[in-house]
């Protein structure tokens, strides 16, 4: 399939694919995100897998940095282990802004995978597509049990914030509440990959209405509301696959807990 890109993301794509294919440490390109599932704007990232030779892996590691500033004018980069992923670096390269991600793998890493990427670049003989054909490829779904032991928990620490009158905090947890729960269960329920709250506005469905009950400005009464909403919608979902123990005295407690003990600004 041939894929249309914006000018920029297209100029740094045939970089990467030149600095992969001249660097024989390097076995293939490959690339994931917007550019797999479609949906490619201005505004998209680039992901980018690159495999290294096994033997050259601690070399090229070592060097990402510098491998990172060949490719552009590199703004600025960073290693993501706050996202569990310290292969990756995220990198912002420009003037025109553009995001990129680089994750360093070896071949043995293509055996089990979220998604298959799409082969941009590889060596003769490097028997990248045999590897990516025979991966087992599963996206991380959340089970039930995941989701209700740990729903309820976030929502009472949201409330707390909220009797406390920490407000951001508050409001944090429900914006995380819904990319780590209500937006993979409403995924869930379309029959989609749980991939948090991407796209939801694009959806179609009720979705959209749906979250933004959960969606409070920085005031004590619309948090609370949002709270209660969140907890609401989370049954709902939840009846879609139920658990095989659902936690006790909820949803009564929590809501009997933001009524009655939590105290809003007069």
């Amino acid at each position: 399939m041939t894929r249309v890109l914006p000018q920029p993301h297209q100029a740094f794509l045939e970089r990467m694919r030149a600095a992969v294919s001249s660097d024989p440490r390097l076995k293939a390109l490959l690339a994931g995100g917007s550019y797999l599932h479609g949906g490619f704007d201005r505004y998209s990232d680039l992901d980018f897998v690159i495999v290294v030779d096994d033997d050259a892996c601690a070399e090229v590691m070592a060097s990402r940095r510098s491998f990172a500033e060949s490719l552009g004018e590199l703004l600025s980069a960073f290693t993501g282990e706050h996202v569990g992923e310290p292969r990756l670096l995220i990198c912002l390269y420009g003037p025109p802004l553009l995001h990129v991600d680089l994750k360093f793998v070896i071949s043995g890493d293509l055996d089990q995978l979220v998604e298959r990427p799409v082969v941009l670049f590889a060596r003769d003989g490097s028997g990248i597509e045999a590897r990516l054909d025979a991966a087992a490829i599963r996206w991380p779904d959340r089970t039930p049990e995941w989701f209700e032991q740990r729903a309820w928990v976030w929502l009472h620490y949201g409330a707390a914030k909220l009797g406390r009158g920490e407000l951001f905090e508050a409001m944090g947890m429900l914006a995380f509440f819904r990319d780590q729960v209500l937006g993979p269960m409403l995924h869930r329920r379309a029959g989609r990959p749980q991939r948090g709250v991407r796209r939801m506005e694009m959806s179609g469905g009720p979705e959209r209405e749906l979250l933004t009950r959960t969606a409070a400005i920085h005031d004590a009464r619309a948090i609370r509301g949002a709270l209660s909403a969140a907890a609401a919608i989370y049954v709902d979902l939840r009846d879609d696959e139920p658990p095989r123990e659902k936690v006790a005295h909820m949803p009564d407690a929590l809501l009997d807990f933001l009524d009655q003990d939590v105290d809003l600004p007069a």
